[in-house]
């Protein structure tokens, strides 16, 4: 007989087996990603991914009720994308997650759409700046692998 204490996946562990299969999924799609990217804005997104064409995604990873509820600053990123989505374990109750958002379930090996995230083209101006940020940032942090003393 196996303890549940035993056998549970913390909090920390299962955002981070969400935000793993989040960025398989968008990989999988063809979108380059990168995770903790910080907007303009001072907000730090969870996943961005940049598409071949230019289309930028942010996902936010939520993994329990309560940090649904505690973290209401997700509207403030969709100026910075063309399609904002919330992931989320196989298990969450979906219908707290607001309308005007994509769904995506996750977990350690992949994802899924659940609901598509309506597509609001962002203006040239900030695509250019935004998609120049990732690029630097993806080129920084390879770097950072290779001489970590510059990070």
């Amino acid at each position: 007989m196996t303890d549940d204490a035993d056998t549970a996946v913390t909090t920390p562990e299962l955002t981070r087996q969400v935000t793993r299969g989040v960025c398989r999924y968008l990989s999988d799609l063809g979108y380059s990603v990168l995770t903790e990217f910080t907007l303009k804005n001072g907000r730090r997104a969870d996943v961005i991914g940049l598409a071949r064409d230019g289309n930028v995604v942010i996902v936010e990873v939520k993994t329990s009720v309560a940090d649904l509820k505690a973290d209401q600053k997700w509207p403030e990123y969709e100026d910075f994308c063309d399609q904002l989505f919330f992931a989320t374990p196989h298990d969450f109750p979906l219908e707290l997650l607001p309308d005007s958002c994509g769904i995506l379930a996750a977990d350690n090996w992949g994802g899924d759409e659940i609901r598509p995230a309506e597509v609001t083209p962002l203006h040239a101006s900030r695509r250019r700046v935004l998609t120049l940020k990732f690029a630097r940032k993806a080129a920084q942090r390879l770097h950072n692998l290779t001489d970590p003393r510059l990070g």
